[in-house]
């Protein structure tokens, strides 16, 4: 039986506002058990798919990738892309692509490189078009300070300032491979890229540096509350509806 079995990977795409989060919860519909209900209807067969990445509550993805096996070859892989889409479109879920992996691929552990990406509005008037999709922040950020925060929290370190208390990993100490900060009109675009990240780390340093951007902290109070290691003293996490996955790199 074992020959018959096959191994796939999904490119996903989605709007993470209406979910608990990338993982299976009792407490209200996720992006993972969305998916697997619509590989069922497709496939008429039970799967797991592995996520790459396990965004929270809120968090968007353009780029998430999840792999599924099954007892089962999918012939034609464009009808399959059109069907699962046909039962995923209400809920904003989209399957981008469909590859097969040989047997031994996970899609979480074989990350080489995973990049998030931040965005920011930096205006005062209100959104409409960006609702939900990118943080408003309504005071003028000072740009400079923003890249100057973020080169300090490139390289390898122990990030337990900005680690979630429900957080699993079994360090603390990741390494950062970039952090770019790019402005374009009024919107603010923060790319981090590493092979791995802490539960809520992304959207803590962003917290972090938001403060230090509107000079509530000046550069000081910045680096000793980074290299505190002290959960209590981060600021408050950026809004999860900000946040997109953007890639995965195998």
């Amino acid at each position: 039986m074992l020959n018959n079995i096959n191994n796939y990977l999904l490119k996903i795409e989605y709007d993470g506002s209406n979910f608990v989060g990338w993982q299976f919860q009792e407490n209200g519909k996720s992006i993972q058990e969305t998916i697997e209900k619509a590989i069922f209807k497709v496939l008429k067969s039970k799967t797991k798919i592995i996520g790459a990445g396990r965004t929270d509550k809120g968090v968007h993805a353009i780029g998430q990738y999840a792999n599924f096996k099954i007892n089962k070859k999918i012939i034609n892989e464009k009808k399959f892309l059109n069907s699962i889409n046909f039962f995923l479109n209400k809920s904003l879920i989209s399957i981008v692509e469909i590859k097969k992996k040989n047997l031994n691929f996970h899609s979480r552990f074989n990350a080489k490189e995973r990049t998030y990406e931040y965005r920011i509005v930096n205006r005062e008037g209100s959104l409409s078009l960006q609702k939900n999709k990118a943080w408003h922040i309504k005071n003028k950020l000072d740009l400079k300070m923003l890249k100057k925060g973020a080169k300090i929290l490139e390289g390898t370190h122990d990030f337990s300032t900005f680690r979630a208390a429900s957080c699993s990993a079994p360090s603390p100490i990741k390494k950062i491979k970039s952090i770019s900060v790019k402005k374009k009109g009024d919107e603010i675009i923060l790319i981090f890229k590493s092979k791995s990240f802490l539960q809520n780390q992304v959207r803590s340093m962003v917290g972090c540096l938001k403060y230090l951007s509107s000079k509530k902290w000046d550069f000081k109070v910045f680096k000793k509350v980074f290299k505190s290691k002290n959960r209590l003293k981060c600021a408050p996490p950026a809004p999860a509806y900000g946040l997109y996955l953007l890639n995965v790199k195998y």
